[in-house]
């Protein structure tokens, strides 16, 4: 088989493949990133790259994802253009993940005692006093001829005076240096014990007072973004917070695309690697930051969607996507660092929080402890919006929840110059009088537009009268911005002269129609559950935004366009990454631990597929911002 060369510029990385080898799979050999939102099926027009020298075959597939002017210039779709032929490329800045705006709002960082920093409810939940793991400084009585029991009954009858297991084990490698050690340091040790169920595990035995050394990771398994906390296991401070971007992403944006590939043309294993790589990187970024060993974090805490705790743990997610949606699990086992191939120490634990369905997973779960919706008399929502948007809805005696396939419009995808919230998305838009106000991220010249932008500007639209109700141009407008592409009605937020690729950058009419879908999506998901138990929008105490685009999001026009409930803006709060929280949380506290496994198991999951109500809702949320205005009465165009 011929094999040709393909450098990828601006990074000048060459790789050598076979013929045929699509443009994306030589991106992933080369260690170029490229975005790819369908997993290679080429169906979303992300991975679009420019062919700078060599000849490809592809025209077919660009055709509807450029324009004319650009498949003469060599743009191709990474994922459907096979390699015959040796290849220059230009990754343009958009297919590319760089500078990407990580939140990490409501997320203490350095020295923060952990009762100060959490909510109000959970707080006796999550105080300092039973970490998932701890040390214990042992002075043992030395051995006599009236007292000779072995070595690790001596150890185990002391820490029976201090911990409150109801028994103890210790794995077979702790045994077999055990008896030098003790001598050698004068009875004088430290053990390190987990908690696994009622069982204390003893993980470790060193040699005198080591228990200031004690740290556990807290951590969010998010589809686009890992975040990991480094934490204080004595405690409870919080020394630092470190974010990269979801490696699995080269095998889809969403989980169902890296089902697809998993299941398909690639394996589970890969998939897994990648979320281990990200939670190694992160873990080695904390442990040279603040100069500890990496052997002295002693227990991790994950929380992530069903899919995501699959993979992490190795776990076939295969028949979470096809009826009728059944996971491996929803409680995880508590599994040893080494066995996963998770940088800390090779003995120390990892907990994954439980999911409670397919689609609802620990990170949802972790949510409502993080929250504390879920002891409190009063009606509360959260709503976790991303690719698939995780609403909860209950109180101290019930929780109901659902997901919705919101789509990627939020983060970039499915618009045309949608992209992530990275250097030079348009993050904020004003329209006054015919005049444009933007804000970009970084205060770069303006590459595309992300989510909060998106939102920004259809209400903007609508809110002048450019665009109606139903999200069409009012084409009878004089106004120079107003132009059309391919017989596409669009708005140009930036001019040409104004964007760093000097080319305009625009809103078009499938653009809205595809961000109306996806609010329609998650307002009808919300609606659902509400008319499912019975309650108005009224009744709701508190409404909690959780997750990156919440922290970035206008209220006000997310109210406006139909996206969140028309209650007083006072009660939708902010929340940042509750994942994470709710991780750390776990992490620092037994109780709130198995708080978790209690929570999930209150939650009813309402499978939107199959309740025959939201579709109708969902239709009838396709209008700005809903085709019953009695559900906005604050809301007038």
């Amino acid at each position: 088989m011929r094999k040709f060369k393909v450098t990828f510029l601006p990074d000048q990385k060459e790789v050598e493949v076979d013929e045929g080898t699509s443009l994306l799979q030589a991106a992933e050999k080369a260690d170029v990133y490229v975005n790819s939102i369908c997993g290679g099926e080429g169906s979303c027009g992300e991975c679009r790259v420019q062919v700078l020298s060599g000849k490809v075959k592809s025209d077919r597939y660009a055709i509807g994802f450029f324009s004319t002017e650009e498949i003469k210039s060599g743009y191709v779709l990474a994922c459907q253009t096979p390699v015959e032929d040796n290849l220059q490329v230009m990754v343009p800045a958009r297919s590319r993940m760089e500078m990407e705006k990580i939140i990490t709002e409501g997320i203490p960082t350095y020295g923060e005692p952990a009762e100060e920093y959490l909510p109000k409810a959970p707080r006796k939940a999550a105080a300092v006093t039973e970490p998932l793991v701890k040390k214990v400084y042992l002075e043992l009585p030395h051995p006599t001829m009236s007292d000779n029991v072995s070595d690790i009954d001596r150890i185990v009858r002391e820490l029976e005076k201090q911990l409150t297991f109801s028994s103890f084990d210790m794995p077979l490698g702790c045994l077999q240096d055990l008896a030098n050690k003790l001598r050698e340091h004068d009875w004088k040790v430290t053990a390190t014990v987990a908690r696994h169920n009622a069982t204390g595990r003893i993980l470790q035995i060193e040699g005198g007072d080591t228990t200031a050394r004690s740290y556990g990771l807290a951590v969010d398994v998010g589809t686009t973004t890992v975040v990991a906390q480094l934490v204080n296991l004595k405690t409870g401070a919080v020394l630092g917070v470190e974010a990269n971007h979801n490696l699995q992403a080269r095998y889809g944006e969403d989980v169902i695309s890296r089902m697809i590939y998993a299941c398909g043309k690639g394996s589970p294993h890969l998939l897994q690697s990648a979320i281990v790589t990200n939670i190694n990187t992160l873990t080695r970024a904390l442990v040279k930051e603040h100069g500890i060993e990496t052997r002295d974090i002693l227990a991790l805490v994950a929380a992530g969607n069903t899919t995501m705790t699959h993979f992490l743990l190795g776990l076939t997610p295969c028949s979470i996507r096809l009826e009728p949606y059944v996971p491996t699990a929803t409680v995880y086992p508590q599994a040893l660092a080494k066995d996963i191939g998770i940088n800390i120490n090779p003995e120390g634990i990892v907990e994954v929080l439980p999911s409670v369905a397919s689609y609802i997973g620990g990170d949802t779960v972790a949510g409502v402890l993080a929250c504390g919706m879920g002891n409190q008399s009063e009606i509360k929502c959260l709503i976790d919006c991303g690719t698939n948007a995780e609403i909860v809805v209950g109180n101290n005696e019930w929780l109901v929840t659902c997901s919705a396939s919101a789509g990627p419009a939020f983060e970039g995808g499915g618009t045309r110059f949608g992209m992530r919230a990275s250097l030079g998305a348009i993050e904020k838009v004003e329209i006054n009088g015919g005049r444009v106000n933007y804000q970009t991220i970084g205060n770069a010249k303006p590459r595309g537009i992300c989510g909060s932008g998106i939102i920004d500007c259809i209400y903007e639209l609508a809110r002048n009268r450019i665009i109606g109700q139903d999200g069409k141009f009012e084409l009878s407008m004089s106004d120079p911005r107003i132009t059309t592409e391919d017989g596409i009605p669009q708005y140009i937020l930036a001019f040409p002269e104004e964007s760093e690729s000097g080319k305009a950058i625009t809103i078009t009419e499938t653009d809205i129609a595809n961000i109306i879908k996806s609010k329609g999506a998650v307002f009808a998901a919300l609606k659902s559950l509400m008319d499912y138990v019975g309650l108005k929008f009224t009744q709701l105490d508190t409404v909690y935004l959780a997750g990156g685009f919440g922290s970035s999001l206008n209220t006000r026009k997310g109210v406006a366009i139909g996206l969140l409930p028309d209650i007083d803006p006072a009660r939708i709060k902010f929340i940042g990454n509750s994942s994470v929280t709710g991780a750390r949380m776990a992490l620092l506290s037994g109780p709130a631990f198995e708080a978790t496994r209690h929570i999930a198991r209150r939650m009813t999951n309402i499978e939107l597929s199959n309740y025959v109500p939201f579709m109708n809702e969902f239709i009838a949320a396709l209008f700005l911002p809903h085709t019953d205005g009695k559900l906005f009465p604050s809301v007038h165009f």
